[in-house]
């Protein structure tokens, strides 16, 4: 598991942060929180909704890799270190360390944030949503052999055929399209 912070600047010139998680096993992105202000107590209560929204799955997790942010406080690491989690904070100066969170990071300004322009919190919220939902439902990742994070547990995935019809769904109002069979 990993986590990270990324800011958004919005078109009325304010910073937000967006907090996210992200599976190492099924690159499976979470996102946390979004909030202008990132504190200690705000980063600490993220984490232990994220722990509540894994329930039963968050006992696998083994290690969490963070940056040395100053909202990566004790009372942060207490909260995964309290179900056995070892916390491995990123050494300085080495983004490599952290590199799936990173690459995700890239990947969500590239294709979403910096295509729009975003308003405020609720508007950033909305997009980073979708995306995460685009990229854990539809993206194929090439570590997860071309399939999607939630997708992990199919055996191959679909390969097209000039008999089968293809369905577009647009996403991010057309930003992003998703390509699947239609029987």
């Amino acid at each position: 598991m990993a986590t990270d912070m990324f800011h958004v600047d919005t078109v009325f010139l304010r910073r937000w942060f967006v907090l996210f998680f992200i599976e190492h096993g099924t690159r499976r992105v979470h996102i946390a929180g979004v909030t202008r202000h990132p504190t200690g107590p705000w980063g600490t209560q993220q984490a232990r909704n994220y722990l509540m929204h894994l329930g039963d799955r968050a006992e696998s997790i083994t290690f969490l890799i963070r940056d040395r942010e100053p909202y990566f406080t004790d009372s942060f690491d207490a909260i995964f270190q309290a179900i056995g989690v070892r916390v491995v904070p990123a050494l300085p100066a080495v983004p490599r360390m952290n590199a799936i969170a990173e690459r995700w990071i890239g990947s969500c300004r590239r294709e979403a944030t910096d295509r729009i322009l975003i308003t405020g919190a609720r508007h950033l919220r909305r997009v980073v949503d979708e995306y995460a939902d685009h990229h854990n439902t539809h993206r194929p990742h090439r570590s997860l052999r071309q399939r999607a994070p939630d997708q992990v547990t199919e055996l191959e995935p679909p390969t097209a055929s000039s008999k089968n019809n293809i369905a577009r769904r647009d996403r991010l109002g057309g930003l992003i399209h998703e390509y699947s069979q239609v029987a």
